[in-house]
């Protein structure tokens, strides 16, 4: 079982997950999704208006109902949902098995060796319990497209469309396992990122009521209030997008980013670099580079914004990583986000945010953030009310 392709040993299995991924989600095939993302962002929205206080629970949702959708073609359940628990399951136990305590592992291998009990090397436990939850979501929904496909049922998705593939090209039993193994990782890697960095939007918009209002503004005068924005309408909204960018920069969804290795002894700035070295890319620290973004710590839209409103070419591609390990699923995962953040803007107002204390949140300082792969907000709260009657 080889999960989270990001995460994976370079070479041929690694090279098959990739070309397979991209298949579904490289640039030109997400704008195929657009009508089951305008779908999900509709519900969404009804949601959040019926129960502003759950945003959480219901980007979760959102994040959920649009992956499921794609990759599976299932329409998941508005609450206790079988697939949607086990997915969960999954990006949790994922998310364990990369924490500090456990890819120190690969790094002072003789650690595997130590009993259980010691609490301070966790790896053992979590690779035990991950095993058998990440087999799980990889046979369950699998098996469910299957026969959908056997019995020629079923709506199209990404998986769909490679098992049709597989089939006609008298694929093997290894290459249905890799199936497997993208598929999964395909809603892994997606899920909890999205909603990481929508949590971390209404936060931005909540400490920033000026920035708010402009935004709204871009899409009044593009959109109107007589719908929801689409996919159609991204390039009419470069504000919209400048928006989207900070959030990404501010808040880096996965911090130290994805695990390098070096391939041969290499010299970078007078330090040696051996051949195997592995090497964290720490996209929080460059995210905040002030010769490149000044005032790093303040949400600050206008940084991606030429003199005339457009903008520039700093699409802010660092959280999604780079070279080889860049997120293969980028575009789509872009797209999802700023459907929702465009939608939310477009239908509610965010008032100012506070902790489960009731302490006033003031700025990101004031705001515990989640170690691990994946990193969120401490919970808070604040007033989401809807614009328009």
């Amino acid at each position: 079982m080889n999960l989270a392709t990001g995460l994976m040993r370079y070479g041929q299995d690694w090279r098959m997950h990739r070309r397979l991924y991209k298949e579904g989600f490289r640039a030109t095939v997400v704008p195929n999704y657009q009508d089951v993302l305008s779908s999900k962002a509709e519900q969404f929205v009804t949601n959040l208006r019926q129960n502003p206080n759950s945003f959480v629970d219901h980007i979760r949702t959102y994040s959920a109902a649009t992956i499921m959708a794609t990759v599976y073609g299932y329409d998941i359940a508005p609450t206790n949902d079988r697939f949607v628990d086990l997915a969960e399951q999954s990006v949790g136990t994922l998310s364990d098995a990369v924490h500090p305590s456990t890819v120190v592992v690969n790094v002072l291998p003789f650690l595997r060796h130590l009993p259980l009990k010691f609490p301070i090397f966790m790896f053992q436990r979590i690779a035990r319990r991950t095993r058998g939850i990440l087999n799980e979501m990889r046979t369950v929904p699998y098996d469910f497209v299957k026969n959908n496909v056997l019995a020629e049922k079923g709506k199209s998705s990404f998986l769909a469309k490679l098992l049709e593939d597989h089939t006609i090209n008298g694929g093997d039993k290894r290459q249905e396992e890799v199936i497997k193994d993208v598929v999964t990782t395909a809603y892994v890697a997606g899920a909890d990122t999205t909603v990481s960095a929508l949590v971390t939007f209404v936060l931005a918009m909540a400490l920033h009521p000026e920035i708010q209002k402009r935004a709204q503004n871009n899409l009044d005068v593009v959109v109107g209030k007589g719908r929801l924005p689409t996919y159609a309408d991204c390039s009419d909204l470069p504000y919209i997008e400048a928006v989207l960018r900070e959030t990404l920069r501010w808040s880096p969804v996965v911090p130290l980013g994805i695990f390098h290795a070096s391939f041969v002894d290499d010299m970078i700035d007078g330090h040696f670099i051996p051949k195997g070295t592995t090497v964290i890319s720490n996209i929080w620290a460059m995210t905040r580079d002030e010769t490149v973004y000044p005032e790093p710590e303040s949400f600050i839209p206008d940084r991606f914004l030429t003199e005339d409103g457009t903008c520039n070419e700093d699409e802010m591609m660092l959280p999604f990583g780079f070279g080889r390990r860049i997120c293969a699923g980028l575009h789509f995962a872009r797209l999802t986000v700023w459907m929702a953040l465009a939608s939310i803007l477009s239908q509610f107002d965010i008032g100012e945010p506070e902790d489960e204390t009731g302490r006033p949140i003031k700025s990101l300082a004031d705001i515990a953030y989640s170690d691990g792969l994946i990193s969120h907000t401490s919970p808070f709260r604040c007033a989401i009310k809807p614009r328009m009657k």
